[in-house]
C-alpha cells in the first residue's frame, strides 16, 4: 500500500485562455507516467474554483488571461494561507516587471513558453518537492534585483515622485530613450543585453501606460513631460 501511495502521480491543473496551448502542454505532460493533468481552465477565476475543488499539487498558469490574470490569481491563492497548490507561471514574457511581481505574489516557479520539455518536467518536480525553479534569464533578473535592491528602489522612487506621471519603470525609461533615438528592438536588446521579446514587452507597456498609438504620439508625449 505504501509503494502505491509513493507512486501516485503529481496532479496538475492548467490555466491558459488558449485551448491549443493547453492541448500542447497536456500532450507533453501525459507522456510522463508520474504526471497527471486533472483539469483545465481558461481564466483566473476558474482557476481559483478548480484549485478549491480538485486540490491539485501544481497549478501551471499563464500571466495574461481574461477576467483575472495569472499574477493576481497566484496572489489570491497564497493570501489564503491554505492553498493546496504550488504555482508555476508559464509565460511568453520575460520582462523584469512580470517576473518580480510573480515572485512577490508567491509563485514557486517561472518558465517561458519556449522552454524545452526536459526543463519543464524538471521544474514541475522541483516545485513539487518544495523548491523554486526559475529558468535562465529569469534567474538573472532575480539575482540582479537581490544584489542591488536599494539602488533600484531609490531610482524608481525618485523618478516616479518627481517627473514620471506614467509610473514607468527604470528599464522602460531606458527603452523609451533608445526608441526615440530611432533604434530597432534588435539594436535595443543588444545594447541592454535583454532578449528581443523583453524589449517588445517594454515597448508595449510604454504605449499602454502613456496611452499612445504610434511612435509620433509617443515622442510628443515623452517630450511634453520631459521624460527624455
Amino acid at each position: 500500500m505504501q509503494d502505491t501511495l509513493e507512486k501516485e502521480p503529481i496532479s496538475i491543473v492548467l490555466a491558459d485562455d488558449h485551448s491549443l496551448v493547453r492541448d500542447g502542454i497536456r500532450a507533453l505532460l501525459e507522456e510522463e507516467s508520474d504526471l497527471e493533468v486533472i483539469g483545465e481552465v481558461s481564466n483566473g477565476l476558474e482557476a481559483l474554483e478548480m484549485v478549491k475543488d480538485k486540490k491539485p499539487k501544481i497549478l501551471i498558469i499563464d500571466i495574461r488571461m481574461p477576467q483575472l490574470g495569472g499574477i493576481e490569481t497566484v496572489e489570491r491563492l497564497n493570501n489564503t494561507g491554505k492553498s493546496p497548490s504550488k504555482c508555476i507561471i508559464l509565460s511568453m514574457h520575460d520582462s523584469e516587471e512580470y517576473i518580480l511581481k510573480s515572485v512577490q505574489a508567491g509563485a514557486a516557479g517561472y518558465l517561458l513558453k519556449d522552454t524545452d520539455k526536459n526543463e519543464f518536467i524538471k521544474a514541475i518536480h522541483t516545485v513539487h518537492e518544495g523548491g523554486k525553479y526559475f529558468s535562465g534569464d529569469i534567474s538573472n533578473v532575480l539575482v540582479n534585483n537581490l544584489l542591488n535592491p536599494s539602488a533600484s528602489e531609490s531610482t524608481e522612487s525618485k523618478k516616479k515622485s518627481k517627473d514620471n506621471p506614467f509610473d514607468l519603470t527604470n528599464k522602460e525609461l531606458q527603452v523609451l530613450a533608445l526608441v526615440l533615438q530611432g533604434m530597432t528592438n534588435k539594436e535595443i536588446s543588444e545594447q541592454l543585453q535583454n532578449s528581443k521579446r523583453t524589449i517588445e514587452t517594454h515597448r508595449f507597456n510604454l504605449m499602454r501606460k502613456m496611452e499612445v498609438k504610434n511612435l509620433i504620439e509617443l515622442s510628443k508625449k515623452a517630450r511634453e513631460h520631459n521624460l527624455v
